[in-house]
C-alpha cells in the first residue's frame, strides 16, 4: 500500500476521443503516465458495436474506427518499448443480443483485453440506463447484477469496471442482497474489482462506500481505474492517494498492482 501513496504500477482505464467524450492525444496520455512513473498503461476506449435498426450509439467509436485505433497504439508501442508497457483493450458492455457479433468484430485485432463497463441492462437500443438516475427499484437491481454476473461468467473480461455504477436508493437490505451476490461471483470467478477513481475525484455516487463495504467483507481483489479521459487524470498522485484512503476506510488494505489480461 505505501508504494501506491508514491505511485500507480497500472491503469488500464485510459480513453481516447474517439468515444466522443474524453480529449487529448494517445502521445500525451503516454507521455503523462512514464512522468509518472507509470509502469503499464492501458487503453480502454469505449468498444464500438453494431446495432440491428440504424441505432448508433454516441458514447463510443464506431466500428470503422477500430483499425485506427489499434494500429495507433501498436505503433507507439513499438516506439516507446523499454519505457512503459502499453496495453490494448477495449472497455465494452455485455450486450446479448450483440456479444457474438462484438466478438466477431474485434478478434481479427487480437486485443489484449476487456474490461465490462456495464452502462445499460438489456442490450443499450432496448434496455434502459443503469446510470445516472437513481432507482429504488429491486427489480432494475436485480437485472443489472444477473446481466453483469453473465458477463463476468463468459470468461472475456480481465476485470469489472465502476460495477457499483447502478446508483440504487432503496433499503440498505436489498442492496446488499444483489451486490454481495456480485461480489462473491467475482470472486469466485477471480474477477477483479474496480475503484473507480474518476467517479471519485469528481464527486459522483460512486464509487460507493456501502458496495466496498460488502467487496471488503467477501474478500474481492481490487485494482484502481484512473477511467482516464484526459491525459492529466493519468495516475494523480492526489488523487491515488484519497482513492486508497477511501479504501481503508472501507476496510481494504491492498490493491492490485497489475491485471492477469485475458485476450477476448
Amino acid at each position: 500500500m505505501e508504494e501506491f501513496t508514491r505511485m500507480m504500477q497500472a491503469n488500464y482505464h485510459t480513453h481516447t476521443v474517439r468515444c466522443n467524450h474524453a480529449e487529448g492525444t494517445e502521445r500525451e496520455y503516454i507521455e503523462q503516465a512514464i512522468a509518472r512513473k507509470v509502469r503499464t498503461l492501458g487503453f480502454s476506449d469505449h468498444s464500438p458495436q453494431v446495432f440491428d435498426g440504424g441505432y448508433v450509439s454516441g458514447f463510443r467509436m464506431l466500428p470503422d474506427q477500430l483499425e485506427d485505433y489499434v494500429t495507433t497504439l501498436q505503433n507507439l508501442r513499438r516506439e516507446y518499448a523499454g519505457k512503459i508497457e502499453i496495453a490494448i483493450g477495449l472497455e465494452a458492455e455485455y450486450y446479448p443480443k450483440y456479444f457474438d457479433r462484438l466478438l466477431d468484430l474485434i478478434r481479427p485485432f487480437q486485443l489484449d483485453y476487456l474490461i465490462l463497463g456495464q452502462h445499460f441492462t438489456g442490450n443499450e437500443s432496448d434496455g434502459e440506463p443503469a446510470c445516472p438516475h437513481p432507482t429504488d427499484d429491486e427489480a432494475r437491481l436485480e437485472r443489472y447484477v444477473r446481466q453483469t454476473m453473465e458477463a463476468l461468467e463468459t470468461g472475456k473480461y480481465s476485470c469489472f469496471a465502476h460495477p457499483d455504477i447502478l446508483r440504487f436508493t432503496g433499503e440498505a437490505r436489498i442492496y446488499r442482497k444483489w451486490y454481495e451476490k456480485l461480489c462473491l461471483r467475482a470472486k469466485e470467478l477471480h474477477i477483479p474489482l474496480e475503484m473507480n477513481m474518476l467517479g471519485f475525484a469528481t464527486g459522483r455516487h460512486y464509487p460507493c462506500r456501502a458496495f466496498f463495504q460488502i467487496v471488503a467483507e467477501v474478500g474481492n481483489e481490487v485494482i484502481l481505474g484512473c477511467d482516464a479521459h484526459d491525459p492529466g487524470r493519468v495516475a494523480d498522485p492526489k488523487e491515488i492517494e484519497a482513492s486508497l484512503r477511501f479504501l481503508e476506510e472501507c476496510g481494504i488494505h491492498s490493491v492490485l498492482d497489475r491485471l492477469t489480461l485475458i485476450r477476448p
